[in-house]
């Protein structure tokens, strides 16, 4: 997975609602601890959130049912969440404070529970979903036939509305909505082989060219919600390929860079860099907020000497803080010495891909939101003298 998320420790729960709905339990979570949990279909959609921006501090139970789904709330049921697909994923973030709080996170993570709807009512499970052959995947085979495990896939998927053209396509060189087999033949191969690659080629670009550009930083709006996609095919790949499973942007809010406020590639291999924060400029938000290093070729977490991956809002007390009241981080690869290293974010050897993310970001000024029109945008990152 890339850019993982160590502000937030999440577990994660696969629910298969084709035989009954699921409920999801979770327990009071003290003040001042962001948690949230969030449902995301078989479609990337962001179908449902729990959580201290959605529902508050307090615990409870709330049911998720897929399509076609016609049983009344029972008793005991605070909301009910409907999925677009037979499958979807639930994941459990609960804030981490820093490395001594990990015992009070899994205190609260024993409270999340996931369970089929007849046995939190206590009563007799309905006939069981015919067992699933699940194909063999790993890298390489889903680059190579990725129109074979569409075609598994979407029938776990019921269309959508807005998906009659789109699926009638598909249909149109086999991919039916039923699970069966494509065609074999050499050069229907080739050619599907061929879109899948230029299909992923304009992924990419899009990827490159999305959002808008804040003093370096990129920002994408990420509606989740299948209305605020409202067919949108390009965007869902788009937030599928920079970060799958990301928060809607009203939960979480991810400015990214690869480059200086003026354009330079970030490496950690050719130079040093700061991001400053001037005194009363920190990013507004109602949770908290953090800036994760990741390696720019890979996207994936840097290991260093002082098994840092980011520096958040929590570390700030223990920052060392600017004439001014400011706070800058320093981002380099080489331990700047005693007095700075509170402030260090290890760098790679080499590309350096940054992520700042802002959990439940204000909306009332100065705010990030709404993307390109907010008060407030990230400072850039500039190279160190």
């Amino acid at each position: 997975m890339p850019t993982p998320n160590s502000d937030t420790p999440y577990p994660m729960s696969w629910l298969d609602m084709r035989a009954e709905p699921v409920v999801i339990t979770v327990p009071d979570v003290p003040a001042g601890r962001y948690f949230s949990v969030q449902i995301c279909d078989g479609n990337t959609y962001n179908v449902g959130y729990i959580g201290s921006r959605t529902t508050g501090q307090a615990g409870g139970s709330w049911l998720v049912a897929a399509p076609g789904w016609q049983g009344a709330t029972p008793p005991g049921i605070k909301g009910v969440i409907r999925s677009t697909t037979l499958f979807a994923l639930t994941i459990f973030r609960t804030q981490l404070f820093g490395p001594d709080d990990m015992p009070n996170v899994v205190a609260v993570q024993r409270g999340y529970r996931t369970e089929p709807l007849s046995t939190f009512l206590r009563q007799p499970a309905p006939p069981a979903a015919p067992e699933i052959r699940w194909p063999r995947v790993n890298a390489d085979l889903a680059k190579h036939h990725f129109f074979d495990y569409l075609a598994f896939a979407l029938q776990f998927n019921p269309p959508q509305p807005n998906e009659a053209a789109i699926r009638a396509q598909l249909a149109s060189i086999g991919i039916d909505g039923r699970g069966t087999p494509l065609p074999h033949a050499f050069f229907d191969r080739l050619e599907l082989l061929s879109a899948a690659f230029e299909g992923n080629r304009k992924v990419e670009a899009a990827v490159a060219a999305a959002g808008v550009k804040m003093n370096g930083w990129n920002v994408v709006y990420l509606p989740g919600s299948p209305e605020g996609y409202n067919g949108d095919w390009m965007l869902r790949a788009v937030a599928a390929r920079a970060g799958i499973y990301a928060n809607s942007t009203e939960e979480a809010t991810y400015p990214f860079t690869r480059t200086t406020a003026t354009g330079e590639a970030l490496d950690g291999s050719k130079g040093r860099y700061t991001l400053t924060f001037p005194p009363g400029q920190l990013p507004p938000v109602n949770a908290f907020w953090s800036v994760t290093m990741y390696h720019g070729g890979n996207q994936l977490l840097v290991q260093n000497p002082i098994d840092r991956y980011l520096i958040n809002s929590p570390m700030l007390n223990g920052m060392k803080r600017n004439p001014d009241g400011g706070v800058t981080i320093h981002i380099q690869k080489d331990d700047p010495g005693a007095e700075l290293r509170p402030n260090w974010l290890p760098a790679p050897d080499g590309p350096i891909y940054l992520v700042m993310r802002l959990y439940w970001p204000k909306t009332e000024a100065p705010s990030l939101l709404p993307i390109g029109r907010g008060q407030w945008q990230p400072p850039g990152i500039v190279r160190a003298s």
